[in-house]
């Protein structure tokens, strides 16, 4: 860490000193927001689930607008403009008692959502390069986690559904987080460039029919979408649902689960930065599949002995070995993306990638209230197995596609193989 650390430039160090903070507030609320939508303010499972959805259907129409304005005026502008929207949604959120208040406030979240990613994930690449991006996107992931994982804990011990106003307050201060990325955008970020000079080679650079032709772009963004569709689309919605309606496990125990998380990914995630390194990404997604199989049947498990300490158990259990697999994805997926991309269209490439993200998160929510909402609990598990071995498959295809050195071949191998 502390060779990392001293190989960053000023703008880096800044960017990853307050992640924690700032996702502190993210991990109070996102564990608990189908609780939040369900049991508190009394919609029903599949409305909760497809409200839950709408954050990434608006973050989905946003993306490719917003990818296009960053590589225009820069990620910092954009980026300013989604967080408004964010503290506005979380506030409006904390008061919603009617479905289409809820859903307003959902879109102005996903207006965030859809811009923050390809922003801060191009500001990283302004600022980061060579084999420390792909460190800083792990070591990144790894900060965030820890907020939204100490956040999960304090959630889980401080809100009560019984006392609606115990909800209130967590939204407010997960309002109040935006500010601190906010303050570092105006002050020390506040000159750092994102985008190109207009010239011939932005120009040739060109928009996304173009990036979309690439082979490798297509099988990456539909290896991200099935990675997204069976993991992250499932932990706001399908897996707190799961632990409560099937596991029968107490939210205190969902907000433990988001701790082991936090503390796997935080324990592991420089050690796994160290065995990757230098090796195939497409292979560590392999590996990446087979863990998140193994996570998914344990949490399988947990629901044959509902309300028992052994599904307390499994539920905690799932959680730890799902981070194991996250450590491998969130290093390797951004690095394929900005390895691929150039800095003329470095905003639509992690656009692209944050649209797939968005598929999935629509596409995962909606699945889980349907499927557990009719309490199709076990063909909810087999698909999230059988998605994990379609990763596999096209992890092989996107292999041969893929040049090398996006591939995190070293550069000497690399220039022995044949290009995309």
């Amino acid at each position: 860490m502390k060779r990392f650390w001293g190989a960053l430039p000023r703008e880096g160090r800044w960017l990853l000193s307050t992640v924690a903070i700032q996702t502190l507030g993210r991990g109070l609320t996102l564990p608990f927001t189908i609780i939040y939508l369900h049991e508190v303010r009394g919609f029903d499972l599949p409305l909760a689930g497809t409200l839950m959805s709408v954050i990434a259907i608006t973050g989905l129409i946003v993306t490719g607008p917003g990818g296009t304005l960053i590589d225009r005026y820069g990620a910092r502008v954009i980026l300013l403009a989604g967080l408004v929207a964010m503290i506005a949604g979380c506030t409006l959120l904390a008061f919603a008692t009617h479905p289409a208040v809820a859903a307003i406030a959902l879109v102005l979240i996903g207006v965030n959502f859809g811009v923050s990613w390809p922003g801060f994930n191009a500001l990283i690449a302004s600022v980061v390069g060579g084999d420390l991006r792909q460190q800083y996107f792990g070591v990144n992931f790894a900060l965030v986690n820890l907020g939204i994982g100490v956040g999960g804990v304090l959630g889980g011990f401080y809100i009560d559904i019984d006392e609606p106003q115990t909800f209130t307050t967590i939204f407010l201060i997960d309002a109040a987080s935006s500010l601190i990325p906010i303050a570092l955008l105006l002050g020390p970020l506040r000159h750092v460039r994102t985008q190109a000079e207009p010239s011939d080679e932005t120009r040739a650079a060109g928009g996304y029919r173009e990036i979309l032709r690439r082979p490798a772009v297509l099988w990456v963004t539909l290896l991200t979408f099935i990675a997204v569709f069976i993991g992250y689309g499932q932990m706001e919605a399908g897996f707190p649902a799961f632990a409560r309606e099937v596991a029968d496990v107490p939210t205190r125990v969902i907000g433990f689960a988001f701790a082991v998380n936090t503390a796997v990914i935080v324990l592991l995630q420089f050690i796994v930065l160290n065995r990757i390194s230098g090796r195939r990404r497409t292979r560590v997604m392999i590996v990446m599949a087979a863990v998140w199989a193994a996570a998914w049947l344990i949490l399988g498990t947990s629901g044959l002995l509902p309300g028992t300490l052994t599904a307390a158990i499994g539920v905690l259990a799932f959680m730890g070995v799902f981070a194991l697999g996250e450590t491998m994805l969130q290093p390797t997926v951004p690095g394929v993306y900005n390895d691929l991309a150039s800095d003329h269209n470095r905003g639509r490439y992690n656009a692209i990638n944050s649209a797939a993200f968005q598929v999935g998160a629509i596409t995962g929510p909606i699945a889980a209230g349907l499927l557990l909402g009719n309490g199709l609990d076990a063909l909810y598990i087999a698909a999230m197995v059988v998605g994990c071995a379609g990763i596999v498959v096209l992890a092989l295809a996107l292999e041969r596609r893929l040049p090398p050195t996006a591939n995190g071949v070293p550069q000497l191998e690399a220039a022995s193989e044949p290009a995309d």
